[in-house]
């Protein structure tokens, strides 16, 4: 039996289906995130999303099926840290600025990996156009729709965190592959009980909230984890680090959708600066980084 020829598996639907339905999960988790927080708040929420999501990868990667030596610890506790301060960061920016804008504002961490990582001339283009994006998301520029300074700030310290998740996923993960994920959301959940429960006490027990904490922690870590891993085994590098690249854009969608959240023409043209300097570092880099579950 002959192979796939390299274009035809290339352009396989069902990894590309997978992958699209991965990012459209992620930003579908992320609105019920949103509707969550005037009654527990950005931390409460954050709280079940990695408490729920830790238990539905735990259930599914079995991770004490493969323990972490002495030498991978530091880096997987690291990583569990880094994966806390991160979803406490990006969901503290959603809960003031639209979910398209902290997308976009939160990819400046994986665009610094990437350049860091190559040192082709064209680099510097894509540096520059995507912070020409954010320049138009941030708070200076004069918009009908002014966007918060503090949510601009967290969302790029979220970004900040994100750089550090990738080089700790890296480290840890060369040891315990797929269950670093599993790992590292358990030991986010547990540092970050403290901030939900000071923030929302028992009301992350309610039952109306357990339901909308499932459909959060299953559409933003069960359900992208498996369209992900069959994507991944299925896709080259380059594709599957191109395609990522329009998950802003599916923020911004995913806001206007089911939020009614609407963006400025400035703020849309820098989404899609940071969108097209993602994906030109995407085609012209190193295989593309992982991204937080």
């Amino acid at each position: 039996m002959t192979s796939m020829p390299a274009a035809s598996r290339e352009a396989a639907p069902l990894p590309v289906a997978a992958l699209m339905g991965a990012m459209v999960s992620i930003q579908i988790g992320a609105t019920f995130a949103k509707t969550l927080f005037p009654q527990i708040g950005a931390q409460g929420t954050t709280t079940l999303r990695l408490v729920i999501g830790a238990l539905m990868l735990i259930a599914v990667l079995r991770p004490w099926q493969m323990r972490p030596t002495r030498a991978t610890l530091p880096w997987l506790v690291a990583y569990g840290v880094t994966l806390c301060a991160l979803n406490l960061l990006f969901y503290a920016a959603l809960a003031r600025i639209p979910l398209g804008v902290a997308v976009a504002l939160e990819f400046s961490g994986p665009l610094l990996v990437a350049t860091l990582a190559s040192r082709r001339a064209s680099d510097f283009a894509w540096i520059a156009l995507a912070l020409a994006g954010i320049i138009l998301l941030s708070p200076f520029i004069r918009s009908l729709q002014p966007l918060d300074p503090t949510g601009v700030m967290l969302a790029l310290m979220a970004g900040g965190f994100w750089a550090l998740y990738i080089v700790l996923a890296q480290k840890a993960g060369a040891e315990l592959g797929t269950r670093t994920t599993a790992y590292g959301m358990a030991i986010a959940a547990v540092l970050v009980l403290p901030f939900g429960v000071a923030q929302a006490g028992t009301g992350l027990l309610a039952p109306s909230i357990l339901v909308s904490a499932l459909l959060v922690g299953l559409f933003s870590s069960a359900l992208p984890f498996f369209l992900e891993m069959v994507a991944l085994t299925r896709m080259p590098a380059r594709i599957y680090g191109t395609l990522t690249c329009l998950e802003p854009g599916l923020g911004a969608l995913a806001g206007f959708l089911f939020l009614h959240e609407s963006l400025t023409p400035p703020q849309l043209a820098g989404i899609a600066a940071v969108i097209v300097a993602a994906a030109g570092t995407a085609l012209t880099s190193k295989p593309p980084v992982p991204s937080p579950e």
